[in-house]
C-alpha cells in the first residue's frame, strides 16, 4: 500500500446547444450599509443566475506551498450537478486529472505514475475539512458551500461585507461573506481551531455571462498542522451549454494509491 500526497489532487480539487457566450464587463459590487436579517441575505444570495447545464472554462493556476510553487493552465468542465473533469496542463501537456461525481473522485497524475479513486470520506480527512460533489460545484461557480437554507447564522456587517456565521456547530467555524449589489459571494471561511485547519475562498470580481454570474478569480487559501497552501485559480474564458465530453482513463502501468 502506498500513502502519499499529491500536489495535483489538492491543486485540482483546490478547485447542450452552443451558445456564444461573450462576458459584460467585471460586476460593479456594493458595500453593506444596512443591517439584513440573515434569511434575506440567503434568499438573495440565491437569486444570483445560475441557468446552465453545461460549463467548460480556461484557467490559469498558481499553486504554492512551503515546499514549492507552480504555474500551470487548466481546463475544467461541468455538467451541472452530474460531473466535474478538471485537467493540469504543463506547456499544453496534460499533467494530471480529476474526475469527480457525486459518488467518488477518481485521479491521476504522470509524475509518479500513480492514480486514485475513493469516495469523499478518504479524501475529507485527508484534506482536513468536509468535502463532497456538491461542494467542490459551489466553490468553482461562486456559490455558498453549504446549502444555507439548512443551517442557522448570525447576519452582521463586517468590512462592508453582510457575513453569516454559522451556529450550528461548535467545533467548526463557518462564516460567509456577500456583497451588498447582488449579493454574489467575496469569501468563505471554515476553521478547526483545535485541528488548527483553515479554509478561506476568496472571490475577488465577478463578470455576467447570460447563463450564470461567474467568479473571474478563486484564491484558496488552507492550513492544516501549520502549513499553509496558497491556489490562485484565474478563469480565462467560460463557454456555457455545449455538448460536453469527460473523457477519463487512467493510463496503463499506474500505481494506485492511498491517501491517509
Amino acid at each position: 500500500m502506498k500513502k502519499i500526497k499529491c500536489t495535483y489532487l489538492v491543486m485540482l480539487i483546490g478547485f447542450a446547444t452552443m451558445v456564444s457566450c461573450k462576458s459584460k464587463a467585471v460586476i460593479s459590487e456594493a458595500s453593506a450599509t444596512k443591517t439584513m436579517s440573515a434569511e434575506k441575505v440567503i434568499d438573495n444570495h440565491y437569486d444570483t443566475k445560475k441557468d446552465f447545464k453545461t460549463a467548460y472554462i480556461k484557467a490559469d493556476v498558481g499553486y504554492k506551498d512551503d515546499k514549492q510553487s507552480l504555474n500551470v493552465s487548466a481546463d475544467i468542465r461541468i455538467k451541472k450537478n452530474e460531473q466535474i473533469l478538471l485537467s493540469i496542463r504543463f506547456f499544453g501537456i496534460t499533467m494530471a486529472k480529476a474526475l469527480i461525481t457525486p459518488k467518488e473522485v477518481k485521479y491521476y497524475e504522470k509524475s509518479g505514475n500513480k492514480y486514485f479513486e475513493g469516495d469523499y470520506t478518504t479524501l475529507s480527512k485527508w484534506l482536513g475539512t468536509d468535502l463532497d460533489f456538491q461542494k467542490v460545484q459551489n466553490m468553482l461557480i461562486g456559490q455558498a458551500f453549504d446549502d444555507l437554507n439548512k443551517g442557522k447564522y448570525d447576519s452582521s456587517i463586517e468590512d462592508g461585507l453582510y457575513k453569516l456565521n454559522d451556529k450550528s456547530n461548535k467545533n467548526t467555524e463557518k462564516a460567509f461573506f456577500f456583497e451588498a449589489s447582488q449579493f454574489l459571494i467575496k469569501k468563505q471561511e471554515i476553521s478547526q481551531k483545535a485541528k488548527k485547519r483553515m479554509l478561506k475562498v476568496s472571490y475577488p470580481n465577478h463578470k455576467d455571462y447570460p447563463e450564470v454570474i461567474l467568479p473571474t478569480q478563486l484564491v484558496i487559501e488552507a492550513l492544516q498542522d501549520n502549513k499553509a497552501t496558497k491556489i490562485d485559480i484565474e478563469y480565462k474564458s467560460a463557454t456555457f451549454n455545449e455538448e460536453l465530453s469527460f473523457p477519463y482513463s487512467v493510463p496503463s502501468g499506474y500505481d494506485r494509491i492511498f491517501i491517509d
